[in-house]
């Protein structure tokens, strides 16, 4: 009974990609999958079906836990289901031929999401910015 179904299209056919498989915070055996090297630093759902999407894959959520996440936050809830395969058995892209190759390429382009480029620059130069205003306006008074 481990699949239902001999179509590849449908959605219990796709494979599942949960963000502690390319966590570089997570051990091997917390449950990451790939190499520290290529994994990304806490990475959501969200991100991951950005990703994804943008590729031009076939992508849902699902709100489901990874068993070994010990932490319930909403940050780590969820599950990104991919098609890799169309119904005849062949590969939607062609640079996607397994769930591994899916989950680098997700860990490469995660950093490069506006997103994740805003929080690191964006962020610090926005407090100090306001800072600034603030004591402007106390000059003017």
């Amino acid at each position: 009974m481990a699949h239902l179904t001999q179509n590849h299209a449908d959605k219990e056919r796709f494979i599942c990609v949960y963000p502690i498989y390319i966590n570089s915070k997570k051990t091997l055996a917390e449950g990451r999958r790939i190499p520290t090297e290529k994994a990304v630093e806490n990475p959501s759902c969200a991100e991951i079906r950005d990703v994804l999407t943008a590729a031009g894959m076939n992508v849902y959520l699902e709100n489901k836990m990874h068993p070994r996440e010990w932490n319930r936050d909403v940050q780590f809830r969820g599950r990104v289901r991919v098609q890799v395969k169309q119904e005849d058995g062949s590969f939607c892209l062609d640079k996607f031929t397994s769930r591994k190759e899916v989950m680098v390429y997700v860990a490469e382009m995660i950093p490069k999401l506006k997103t994740r480029t805003q929080k690191t620059g964006g962020g610090e130069s926005g407090s100090q910015q306001g800072e600034g205003g603030k004591k402007s306006k106390k000059k003017k008074k």
